[in-house]
């Protein structure tokens, strides 16, 4: 296999979703270079909406919509067209691992990995990256995944590497941890002056924490700059919201009609809470959650439930990450997602903020559909400094030749 690249770095998206994950890579700039190394060449994702999304700021550069495929991955095959890909990146569906759902082994969305594999074993890149909850590194279908990586298996040419990442160790103002399983191909391997796998990113930040112990002072100082704080994000946005609504604009970048497409500095919208919401809105201290509501506030659940998470009804802290930015950050009652002084939930522009999209990225789809696309997404500061490490091991290997963020790719 010829490893070396002259041109820029191809990437393809596999369960893209709005494409966290690409933005991430687009994000990266090695030191000297005008661009980023990594160009898109395709996508596939099932949601219309988030396709859309993903179209929306992504197939230009991937050379047009033809490159984005809007539909179930069953039914797509990569074609001639995707012979360079050198990079393939993903995050198959994680609800039937999420300790949010019922962890049904039987659920037929923890098989779709085995379809990103189906598409490995066609394109043979050099590397490949997958993302997933921590739960999926006991689950049945990663102890097929590592078989697969092992001699005689089906992705027998690949060395895996997997590790838990918190998204807060790389710059990102929020908490949240995810499996990053990196796949580096033998060949690519021999080619490293030390024999040596992709490994992951190492950290930027880190936990402010009492130094109990001399030992711990000397590792803490590998890592000088502490967690971002989420007020970095509200700082940027207005107190209040002007309206619950978007506005009235219609596009269709993969043919079917949506509301969009919305610049993420337009999310900024509220809900319409009822009176009793407020109320408890108001009452709840910085910082407090469902425990501060007085009787006549609370629920009879909530008031004879002491245990479990205190999350719920939950004020952000001002001054440490974010909780973990789900599908319905825009409801309290689901978890710590009301905003750290101001009597509302986050907007979806908060959300998106906090999980590091551009003020520029253009969306597609419902109120719902975007706040699905936000919270399903990777992190784009977790995704940039994957890139980053990524790009670092291929100049390694010799495979760049280090100027491919200054070439301008062509089109497909």
């Amino acid at each position: 296999m010829n490893f070396r690249i002259t041109r820029p770095i191809n990437i393809i998206d596999l369960f893209a979703g709005c494409g966290g994950f690409t933005q991430g890579f687009h994000d990266f700039r090695p030191a000297g270079c005008e661009s980023s190394p990594f160009r898109t060449v395709g996508a596939v994702e099932w949601d219309i909406a988030a396709a859309s999304t993903y179209a929306a700021n992504f197939a230009d550069e991937a050379g047009g919509t033809a490159h984005i495929f809007p539909g179930d991955i069953k039914d797509w095959a990569p074609d001639v067209g995707f012979a360079d890909v050198d990079v393939i990146l993903g995050g198959p569906p994680c609800q039937g691992f999420s300790g949010l759902g019922k962890e049904d082994p039987d659920d037929p969305r923890n098989k779709l990995w085995r379809e990103y594999v189906r598409v490995v074993k066609a394109v043979h890149p050099k590397i490949f990256v997958i993302e997933n909850v921590d739960r999926f590194l006991r689950s049945p279908e990663f102890a097929l995944l590592r078989a697969a990586t092992d001699l005689g298996g089906a992705l027998s040419d690949y060395a895996l590497e997997t590790k838990i990442l918190n998204a807060a160790d790389y710059g990102v103002p929020q908490a949240r941890k995810r499996v990053i399983a990196l796949a580096t191909h033998r060949d690519l391997i021999a080619s490293h002056p030390k024999r040596r796998t992709l490994d992951h990113p190492k950290a930027t930040h880190r936990k402010q924490e009492k130094i109990e112990d001399h030992d711990s002072l000397l590792r803490l100082d590998e890592v000088s700059k502490s967690w971002v704080p989420a007020r970095t994000v509200f700082e940027r946005t207005p107190k209040t919201t002007s309206t619950s609504e978007l506005p009235n604009r219609e596009c269709h970048p993969l043919g079917r009609r949506l509301p969009g497409a919305f610049r993420t500095t337009e999310l900024h919208i509220g809900r319409n809470p009822t009176p009793l919401s407020l109320a408890r809105y108001s009452a709840i201290p910085p910082g407090g959650n469902r425990h501060d509501l007085p009787r006549h506030l609370s629920t009879e659940s909530w008031w004879n439930h002491h245990s479990g998470s205190g999350d719920v009804m939950g004020r952000m802290y001002w001054d440490e990450p974010s909780v973990t930015i789900r599908t319905e950050f825009y409801k309290p009652e689901k978890g710590r997602y009301l905003h750290p002084f101001e009597d509302r939930p986050i907007t979806h522009l908060e959300a998106a903020l906090l999980q590091g999209f551009p003020e520029d990225f253009l969306w597609c789809g419902s109120k719902v559909q975007i706040a699905r696309q936000i919270g399903n997404a990777v992190p784009v500061g977790l995704a940039r400094a994957i890139a980053g490490r990524l790009y670092e091991y291929l100049i390694d290997t010799g495979v760049c030749t280090g100027d491919q963020g200054n070439v301008h790719a062509p089109r497909i």
